[in-house]
């Protein structure tokens, strides 16, 4: 069967597309630019082209006829390739189908790990501690990981370890054998107009999972506290060696997965998990002093400063908000949640997938309720926010970059014949 990917470079497809290739599909897709995930899937033999005007696609199923073409939430309704499909009446569908589709050829079970915060990390420990201990394997993680590609089929496998994204309520279409809910915090408006939507999605997710592993405050805020199927890690988490007290609360999160799958002992595996390897984007050393983050919601952005001070009394944040439907629900959370740093370098709001209605919230209106007010300096991304980082960097204060937006790739692109301090 010949699958067309269209966004494969994205973390939410490519890693399933990776799985697919694995799992013996034709693969084949389209992006708007490279990305590691482009690179590592036509190394491993997919036909991957950038741009995405339809001629790409026209000639795939010329030479070998797409048999079903996925595609991405963010992809417009009058997109090329979509419209292509159409007109050629191969078969569409958004990711779930076709992960449905082969999960349930290839006999697996379905691990999926849910939340609003810590998904992506507590997946690849997942992953990584299974094949610690020599277990077979098939999963799909949202980033790069330090210890294999982001999706991987095992032939071997009994489970599929799955990051399960709330987001345009993908998680609804899985019924898991186990899932782990790491965080309930309310996000993404656009999907969820009000918190209780937000709640009730992970209530109906936890409700169709046979067993859940959370903490008891995610058990109460989704009202799925006292249910029969839902078990609270019994790993005390100062016991796991990881810096982070959000990584070591999700360490113990998946040790108690693991457990439950093996047998093995959660305090075994505490001393195991201190090491883990981490991932990309998540508190991801970048060079001497420089570190990028995830981050793009309080919960989180306080989360990973208290990480940061773990390594340094003095971390500076340089921070780019993502997507202004979010800051209109979020402003009034940024209050105490920058605390640790000692000076805020404040972007203008990274845009995607935006309601034309709403008026753009400024740095100046984002930031009028923090606490430390008086530790922000507006930026933009440009030489003179380079300059202050540097000097920042040279005086030996730990700089964290946060954002989902451009802010990473343009300071990879910065310190590209960089001169190491």
């Amino acid at each position: 069967m010949h699958i067309y990917f269209s966004g494969i470079g994205g973390y939410g497809i490519g890693p399933l597309a990776q799985f697919a290739s694995e799992a013996g599909y034709l693969v084949s897709g389209s992006d708007l630019q490279e990305s590691p995930l482009t690179m590592q899937l036509r190394e491993g033999g997919s036909h991957i082209t950038i741009g995405q005007d339809g001629k790409y696609i026209f000639e795939r199923h010329t030479k070998d006829p797409i048999d079903w073409f996925v595609y991405s939430s963010a992809l417009p309704d009058d997109h090329p390739e979509l419209d292509f499909a159409r007109r050629h009446h191969i078969k569409i569908s958004k990711r779930h189908e076709l992960l449905s589709y082969i999960i349930d050829q290839k006999g697996l079970a379905m691990i999926a790990v849910a939340g609003t915060h810590g998904k992506t990390t507590t997946t690849a420990m997942l992953v990584w501690m299974y094949r610690e201990l020599g277990l077979p394997a098939s999963y799909s993680i949202g980033s790069t990981v330090m210890f294999g590609p982001s999706g991987h089929y095992d032939p071997d496998s009994q489970f599929f370890f799955y990051e399960c994204d709330e987001y345009d309520r993908n998680f609804l279409n899985f019924h898991p054998n186990m899932s782990l809910i790491t965080s309930a915090d309310y996000d993404h408006p656009d999907t969820y107009p009000t918190e209780q939507d937000y709640r009730l999605a992970f209530n109906t997710f936890a409700h169709q999972s046979q067993t859940v592993i959370c903490w008891p405050e995610d058990a109460a805020y989704t009202g799925i506290g006292g249910s029969a199927n839902v078990v609270t890690p019994e790993l005390d988490p100062e016991k796991v060696g990881l810096h982070g007290a959000h990584n070591r609360r999700n360490a113990a999160l998946a040790a108690e997965a693991i457990h439950q799958l093996t047998g093995d002992d959660v305090e075994n595996l505490a001393e195991r998990f201190s090491h883990f390897p981490g991932t990309s984007r998540r508190f991801e050393k970048l060079t001497t002093n420089l570190y990028s983050d995830y981050a793009h919601h309080p919960t989180e952005i306080a989360s990973t400063l208290q990480m940061a001070r773990e390594f340094s009394d003095h971390v500076v944040v340089v921070y780019q908000p993502h997507q202004n439907r979010r800051q209109h629900e979020i402003k009034d959370d940024y209050k105490d949640c920058m605390q640790l740093a000692e000076r805020i370098y404040w972007l203008p709001t990274h845009l995607s997938r935006e309601d034309a209605n709403q008026a753009i919230l400024s740095p100046q209106e984002l930031t009028a309720s923090l606490t430390n007010r008086d530790k922000v300096v507006t930026a933009q991304l440009d030489e003179a926010l380079w300059r202050a980082i540097g000097r920042e960097r040279y005086e030996g204060k730990l700089v964290l970059l946060m954002g989902a937006g451009t802010i990473d790739a343009w300071a990879r692109e910065q310190l590209r014949g960089e001169v190491p301090l």
